[in-house]
């Protein structure tokens, strides 16, 4: 967009005593005639740009003009470009390496890109991942339904929504939208569909019913699973559910911890083996016992 544009080469000429057209052209992936005519918009806007020609010339803007710096502090500058880098991995890389750089600095600038803190919020499949991010935030932009395969519990099931947000919550990556086969509000996790395509036809936004606009709510923990775990196993406890899910008894970890998903529970405590003792709730324990048979006898068969 040319605001984006404008307000881009503003920044770096605030930041830099002097750039060449060519250089704003090549940043902004554009030609220098438009260059040159964004040059005269800023002009026109009462930004007084000054253009030097022959050698070691170049676009400046009069010296006098400062940025107030108040706008924005270094903190919330800092923060704005860990959150930035945290989106670019995640994304294509143009759009946000243009956006980092209207926040880079020169050695008198407001905010440096070497931050402390590094947010990656890719996974193994980053990418497929970015592409299914991009096709859906497009989507979204222009309200046209988007249409997949999903992968879940009880199988596989090919749905067609209306897409709302893309989320990341819970350590991944959901689209929010509303699902023309349930007729009702639901969150689909990215790395379980595939086969998307998004349709031509546009649709006429809903209005979210306030109590879905709380994700958490699509997995309430409403089931307490009451367990002893061998100290050795302490550091897996504190990473999965934090340090007050249990309490140090004499015999091991006393973990109380809420669920929601009796198959991810189950597998998770099958992780630990025999260094877990589930009290309650008793078909928790009884699946787990069960399971242990099962795998006993699939390997006293062979």
């Amino acid at each position: 967009m040319k605001i984006d544009r404008l307000m881009g080469i503003l920044t770096i000429l605030l930041q830099k005593e002097r750039i060449t057209a060519p250089e704003l052209a090549e940043r902004f992936e554009v030609n220098r005639r438009t260059i040159s005519r964004d040059i005269d918009a800023l002009c026109r806007a009462g930004i007084p740009v000054i253009t030097y020609q022959g050698n070691g010339g170049g676009i400046s803007i009069a010296e006098g003009f400062k940025l107030d710096k108040n706008v924005l502090t270094t903190d919330e500058l800092a923060n704005i470009t860990a959150a930035l880098k945290g989106i670019g991995s995640v994304s294509k890389q143009s759009g946000i390496e243009r956006t980092l750089d209207k926040l880079r600095a020169d050695a008198e600038g407001v905010v440096s890109l070497n931050e402390p803190i590094i947010i990656d919020l890719a996974s193994h499949y980053k990418g497929q991942l970015t592409e299914k991010i991009e096709q859906i935030k497009q989507a979204i932009l222009e309200t046209r339904t988007i249409e997949f395969d999903y992968y879940y519990e009880k199988g596989e099931s090919h749905r067609n929504i209306e897409p709302y947000y893309i989320v990341f919550q819970w350590s991944a990556w959901y689209v929010f939208g509303y699902c023309l086969l349930r007729n009702d509000w639901r969150l689909f996790k990215l790395t379980r569909l595939r086969n998307l395509e998004t349709y031509d036809k546009k649709f006429i936004p809903r209005e979210i019913p306030l109590e879905k606009q709380d994700f958490s709510s699509f997995y309430s923990d409403k089931t307490v699973l009451i367990a002893v775990f061998d100290p050795s196993v302490k550091y897996q406890l504190i990473e999965t559910y934090g340090y007050e899910c249990f309490i140090e008894i004499n015999n091991g970890l006393l973990a109380t911890i809420s669920f929601s998903d009796k198959k991810y529970i189950l597998s998770w405590l099958l992780g630990f083996g025999e260094k877990v003792k589930v009290l309650k709730p008793d078909y928790i324990a009884d699946s787990l016992v069960n399971t242990a048979e099962k795998i006993l006898a699939s390997y006293n068969e062979t």
